[in-house]
């Protein structure tokens, strides 16, 4: 239960260093749960507030929180944010050298540290757990925590062993966090963990800030990149590419048509990659295009768009990917560009892996990520039914919803053929195959077979493969097929009352032509560009003298606030969201005086 002096405890430090002055949707909860010693898991949407959750309680609890977190770029920038907060935190890494990790541990000894982030391989090493043994600490955190999970999509070894830390620290509370998690991955990181009764709060998976849109790319996509960023000039953004090769091409492109933009791969030095790194977060540049080795640990709030040049491998990935546009809350945009080689590229890695039950959990995941693509129903509805989450109808957030009247057709006869011959094949072959039967192919694998025999040899050369095709993704759309072992095409519960005629299945007719419109939603900011672009100045100005990346001085929802309000006094400043205290006394005064220039223009 909540003391009266707890809760305004609470409220001075949410306001005063955090500079909120309320909870976002379940910090209030969780905040309460780890004052409460009682263990946790967060299921929250990238940019639903999951480090206040921790960060809050971590200051009235005495001791030292110790937070396990995936990625060095990640840890760097949440001890930075920290510390602009006044907040003792630090990180222990292996990018560090002896010198500077044994000074950390003088002071992590003395009690000098409140938060410690730390890699999960870190526990692993020689005397650290002897070190912990030695402080007070009041809880832990373990951040992306579907990590831990053999079900999830980035399942890491050093992960599961945070399983002994029950057995290690038997009294110490455990609070995990992850934005990526389906009802499957949750039992199985609660499981994992050991965590004793823990409170599990799981919010909303909407994001209701970010406009998805996903289009069939043409050619190598650029000419759809280049309409998408005219909307967005000046904003940061980033751009996924699915090789290294492809990365610095797309880079290139980009730098010839006179955007700031670089690129950042696993496969350029430490010193490039940082460089890179530090220009984003500093605002040197706009645009990052990257391989999936940038994006985990991105903590920069004011992205205003996500770009993808071929399709990424899972929902999850995709999700998080995704959720590093707006996480302060403004509208943002996202661009999916795919076509079905990228699907056949993805297939062919996935070929490679050892792990047959992995293997064809993989092969699933794939599948609903090309269905999610090819979809014409609601994004954020798919989304959410993918981590088991029923959400209404966007209406306007994305291009499925924003297309207007569509004509429709029914092809319910082509259903019922095409799930007719996978059924007297079994459900032993690949959808290639299948269709081959259908439009009476003479392929050597058919007469292998015998295929040429079955009832439904050549029933199906009226429609182009194309169209099979599109049959065939629509009742992957419908989950009405799946992906069994080695590949091969199984029929569902729903297909087989499809089969059986029970079920109407319609298709959009542009599917079937292979039509594809475009259609541009334009992001607006609600704010004088002119003006805002004096305090982003400013904001550049400050961060290079306090050498501190940009938005960790004031978000771009915090400058749209200055921008809209113009306040002159300090409590006027105060009022404004992301404006505590402890960042009013350090930049406080020069945006006033910006304020009052502008108002006295």
């Amino acid at each position: 239960m909540r003391t009266v002096k707890k809760v305004t405890m609470i409220n001075k430090l949410l306001k005063t260093v955090f500079g909120h002055d309320k909870f976002r949707a379940f910090q209030k909860e969780a905040v309460d749960t780890i004052l409460s010693d009682k263990d946790l898991l967060t299921i929250l949407p990238t940019g639903g507030g999951k480090s206040l959750c921790y960060q809050l309680p971590s200051l009235i609890k005495d001791g030292t929180t110790i937070v396990i977190s995936p990625l060095i770029a990640l840890m760097q920038d949440q001890v930075s944010a920290l510390k602009n907060n006044g907040i003792k935190a630090e990180m222990i890494s292996s990018a560090q050298d002896y010198q500077e990790i044994q000074n950390i541990t003088q002071k992590l000894i003395l009690g000098e540290i409140k938060l410690l982030y730390i890699a999960p391989e870190r526990l692993s090493a020689n005397g650290f757990i002897d070190l912990l043994h030695q402080i007070n600490i009041n809880f832990f955190v373990i951040d992306e925590a579907h990590c831990v999970s053999e079900w999830g999509h980035e399942f890491r070894a050093d992960y599961r062993n945070l399983s002994k830390l029950k057995y290690l620290f038997p009294q110490t509370s455990i609070s995990a966090f992850t934005a990526t998690a389906t009802k499957k991955v949750q039992e199985d990181i609660v499981n994992t963990l050991g965590l004793n009764n823990p409170v599990q709060l799981r919010g909303k998976t909407l994001r209701d800030n970010i406009m998805i849109n996903s289009k069939k790319r043409v050619s190598n996509g650029r000419n759809q990149l280049l309409n998408f960023l005219q909307k967005h000039e000046k904003k940061c953004g980033i751009i996924y590419a699915f090789s290294r090769k492809d990365v610095e091409a797309t880079a290139k492109f980009l730098q010839d048509k006179g955007y700031k933009a670089d690129a950042y791969h696993a496969g350029l030095s430490n010193e490039v990659r940082n460089g890179v790194y530090t220009d984003f977060s500093y605002e040197n540049i706009d645009i990052v295009v990257a391989t999936i080795a940038f994006g985990m640990g991105i903590d920069k709030s004011n992205i205003r768009f996500v770009v993808h040049m071929s399709m990424p491998k899972t929902m999850e990935n995709y999700y998080q990917e995704i959720g590093r546009a707006g996480r302060d809350g403004l509208a943002s945009e996202t661009l999916l560009l795919y076509t079905k080689s990228d699907e056949i590229q993805r297939r062919m890695l996935i070929d490679n892996l050892d792990n047959d039950e992995y293997k064809n959990l993989m092969y699933s995941k794939l599948n609903k990520m090309y269905s999610f693509a090819n979809s014409n129903e609601c994004r954020h509805k798919k989304i959410g039914a993918y981590f088991d989450d029923d959400l209404e109808e966007c209406k306007d957030l994305c291009d499925s919803c924003n297309r207007g009247e569509v004509e429709s057709q029914d092809i319910k006869t082509e259903c019922m053929k095409l799930l007719s011959a996978i059924y007297r094949c079994e459900q032993k072959f690949g959808i290639n195959h299948i269709i081959d039967i259908l439009r009476g192919s003479q392929s050597q694998k058919i007469y292998q077979f015998n295929h040429d025999n079955l009832s439904v040899y050549g029933i199906g050369k009226d429609l182009s493969k194309h169209a099979w095709i599109a049959v065939s993704e629509r009742l992957f759309e419908l989950e009405a097929l799946d992906i069994g072992e080695f590949k091969a095409i199984k029929i569902t519960s729903f297909g087989l009352d499809i089969l059986k005629g029970k079920i109407e299945v319609n298709i959009d007719t542009e599917k079937l032509q292979s039509v594809k419109k475009e259609r541009n939603v334009a992001i607006n900011l609600d704010v004088d560009d002119d003006i805002f672009e004096k305090f982003k100045e400013l904001r550049k100005e400050i961060s290079t003298e306090a050498n501190v990346p940009a938005y960790i001085v004031f978000s771009d929802k915090t400058l749209i606030e200055f921008v809209n309000k113009l306040p002159t006094t300090k409590d006027e400043a105060l009022d404004i969201n992301g404006v505590g205290e402890v960042k009013f006394e350090k930049y406080g005064e020069r945006f006033l005086k910006l304020c009052m220039e502008i108002v006295n223009y």
